[in-house]
């Protein structure tokens, strides 16, 4: 049986690829306390513009 370079990628590539996506999504998270500090930033920034809004239909 011949194995052939074409034959070779469409079996390594799909696997790769897979191997990649896996590593990035795991050296992708951020610490628990990062994490929190972007919740807590959205939490404040959506708070600001809620008063905003707030301020803005009582007019």
């Amino acid at each position: 049986m011949e194995v052939t370079m074409q034959g070779m990628m469409s079996v390594l590539g799909p696997i790769l690829l897979a191997a990649a996506i896996i590593w990035a999504m795991l050296h992708n998270r951020g610490t628990r306390a990062e994490v929190q500090r972007t919740e807590d930033a959205t939490r404040e920034m959506y708070d600001a513009q809620d008063a905003d809004d707030k301020v803005r239909d009582a007019k």
